[in-house]
């Protein structure tokens, strides 16, 4: 047996890439010279080795890395993140002494040590620990081995994340051609990553981009599908919410009017499952069409009150429907009303809704989700990056791009408007540009107010945290224009 077929033998390789599917993450680049393991493995202290030993003192190091993984299974399915990274470094350590650093086990733990460092926000470490696992795959397997796409995708979203999304578009699109090599061109493995790549191009900038690789994500599906069969529902589902975070709401409207014309040819014009669709289909109407194309972008907010009216009328008269199904139709229907400035009409609704979920002891956890506590309705994004800073910079080094913050405070009247802004905090505070688009933005936002004893009351001292990203040099030509200046002319 060769050296490289004995690394993929191994005991727990099943057990350690369980975790590496669907995964969610994000991260940054690090130098390619770097040895792997000498960066990205930080050693637990020996108060945690102190723990994990009394566990069973007899436990061999291969039922020891099988506990350590569970706990670290468990743990992030609770979501508790901190342990999660502790119980992940243990695995990283126990992989390294049982199969070696340059293992393909090691690289499959780094990955899992990458993924609860993304969800924990530590992009930059969970960016060198993807980084890792890629090295060593490439290194035991080839370029080309389906192993790189776990951490590809890994090391895409965290790229994406940290202001780099020229580099997070080559990380997705390696990990697309690495599955068309292995399971063919139309494979639907590659689905997940493509969406990455259009969302990754829509940040660019580049919509004509990102709608093509949209449209070649549902001509897979399509592929895979009867294009008139309900099993192809959720794609087209996905495709329209795709549709409306990049703009195009007409197509967006076309869709959801296909995926009705689809669930009522096969169920029926008051089957359950129309709802969703058909309260998407009215939101749309609370947006304008950016594409440039003509029809029904002229048409006005008020169209979409008949679609949120027959959501609820399905959801009231179905035997089959659930309280929480109706609650979230009258409330649908409230929020319409806010859209149309009609708040009395609104006000109407969710203290109906109010009342109504505060029958039964089972819904008042819901009623104050839903309703006892403010709830964005329309919020557009935040700008990300500072001054001169592009989208699209793909020679930004990572020493020169950095992390800001702003810090806000507001309140948010009965009628769902922010008023009393106030930027508490600003770091660095020269960039004021941004400052001044958080507000705008944070003013254009509605919200559904907060309700006590079905009152629309008013929220006051919300805070909002933002980062951003910026220049140090852009930074530094601010504080010292005349040595910027100076710099200028010597060059």
């Amino acid at each position: 047996m060769s050296a490289r077929m004995s690394v993929r033998t191994v005991i727990y390789t099943t057990l350690i890439s369980v975790c590496t599917a669907g995964l969610d993450c994000r991260a940054q680049t690090q130098d390619a010279d770097a040895t792997p393991l000498d960066q990205v493995v930080p050693v637990a202290d020996p108060a945690e080795q102190a723990e994990a030993a009394t566990i069973d003192p007899e436990m061999s190091d291969e039922e020891r890395l099988l506990l350590e993984f569970e706990r670290y299974k468990n743990l992030m399915d609770q979501e508790v993140y901190d342990e999660a990274d502790t119980a992940a470094k243990r695995v990283v350590q126990l992989a390294i002494q049982l199969k070696g650093p340059a293992s393909m086990d090691t690289a499959r733990a780094l990955t899992n040590l990458g993924i609860v460092q993304h969800r924990s926000g530590d992009y930059e470490a969970a960016q060198q620990n993807f980084e890792s696992a890629v090295e060593i795959i490439e290194d035991q397997q080839d370029r080309l081995d389906e192993a790189l796409v776990n951490p590809l995708k890994g090391l895409g979203a965290a790229q994406l994340e940290a202001g780099l999304p020229v580099k997070a578009a080559n990380s997705f699109q390696r990990a697309v051609h690495i599955t068309h090599v292995n399971e063919g061109p139309h494979n639907l493995d590659q689905v997940e990553i493509l969406e990455s790549l259009a969302e990754t191009n829509l940040r660019l900038g580049a919509l004509d981009r990102a709608k093509q690789i949209n449209d070649q994500i549902y001509a897979i599906s399509v592929k895979h599908y009867d294009d008139t069969a309900e099993s192809l529902v959720p794609a087209l589902m996905r495709r329209a919410a795709w549709q409306h975070r990049a703009g195009f709401i007409n197509d967006e409207r076309a869709t959801y009017r296909r995926v009705i014309r689809i669930i009522e040819s096969a169920s029926g014009k008051d089957d359950l499952s129309l709802i969703e669709p058909l309260t998407k289909l009215g939101h749309s109407f609370f947006f304008v069409d950016v594409s440039g194309a003509e029809g029904y972008g002229q048409q006005s907010v008020a169209t979409g009150e008949i679609y949120f009216r027959r959501a609820l009328r399905i959801a009231e008269d179905n035997p089959d429907a659930d309280w929480q199904t109706v609650a979230d139709t009258r409330i649908a229907l409230g929020d319409y009303y806010m859209f149309e400035g009609n708040h009395a009409r609104a006000r109407k609704i969710y203290a109906t809704a109010w009342h109504w979920l505060s029958e039964d002891e089972s819904r008042i956890e819901f009623r104050e989700e839903a309703l006892g506590q403010p709830v964005p309705l329309r919020q557009g994004m935040l700008p990300q990056y500072a001054g001169d800073t592009d989208l699209g910079d793909s020679v930004a080094s990572e020493d020169d791009l950095r992390r800001g913050k702003i810090t806000v405070t507001f309140s948010i009247s009965a009628r769902g408007r922010v008023s009393n802004l106030k930027i508490v905090e600003a770091e660095p505070p020269e960039f004021e540009e941004i400052q001044h688009g958080v507000q705008r933005e944070l003013r254009r936002r509605l919200y559904r107010p907060r309700f006590e004893d079905a009152q629309a009351v008013s929220s006051p001292n919300n805070v909002l945290s933002h980062s951003f990203f910026y220049r140090q040099s852009e930074l530094d030509a601010i504080r010292s224009p005349s040595d910027a200046a100076e710099a200028t002319e010597q060059s």
